[in-house]
């Protein structure tokens, strides 16, 4: 890659977004109505390079909106998106049969147990959540954090699981 190049996308990277609104508007003749530092970063810096070195093929271009083209794109929001505030609630909560539970969890009732620094760590499984020293809590990986004070995967803290090896 040319050095001069390198050292122009060097110097986008120590833009602010005011700076890098007005080098879009350089550089692509047109204005911008993102503001997100990242993303002008990437196009003005793509766009420099495609200006030194070529864009892409036009057989890359073709492909690109063949793609496009094949792409199942929503055109409507998801449902309810377009309700109103006065409008009646149609949906009503899942009872709790519906809700999906995590098959790695014992039944409702079952005390999960675990040593951690000398003291007996005993946890109560309930139908939604986990009771822990007469407090309610949602998942085992707030009470794990709660026990050691660091971020743990509670399945994993409470041997429910096995960590994966890559």
């Amino acid at each position: 890659m040319d050095m001069a190049l390198v050292g122009r996308i060097e110097e986008l990277r120590r833009l602010s977004v005011p700076a890098l609104k007005v080098k879009y508007r350089e550089v692509f003749g047109e204005e911008t109505k993102s503001s997100h530092k990242q993303y002008l970063f990437r196009r003005i810096a793509w766009q420099l390079q495609a200006q030194l070195e070529g864009g892409l093929s036009k057989r890359a271009l073709g492909r690109a909106a063949r793609i496009a083209d094949d792409s199942d794109l929503r055109i409507g929001g998801p449902k309810g998106f377009w309700s109103w505030p006065d409008q009646a609630r149609t949906t009503s909560p899942r009872p709790l049969s519906e809700i999906h539970r995590d098959g790695r969890l014992p039944q409702s009732g079952t005390l999960l147990t675990r040593r951690h620094q000398g003291r007996e760590v005993v946890v109560k499984v309930l139908d939604e959540g986990f009771e822990y020293q007469s407090q309610h809590y949602r998942s085992l990986s707030a009470i794990a954090f709660e026990v050691t004070g660091t971020r743990w995967n509670g399945l994993l803290f409470f041997g429910l699981t096995e960590r994966r090896r890559g």
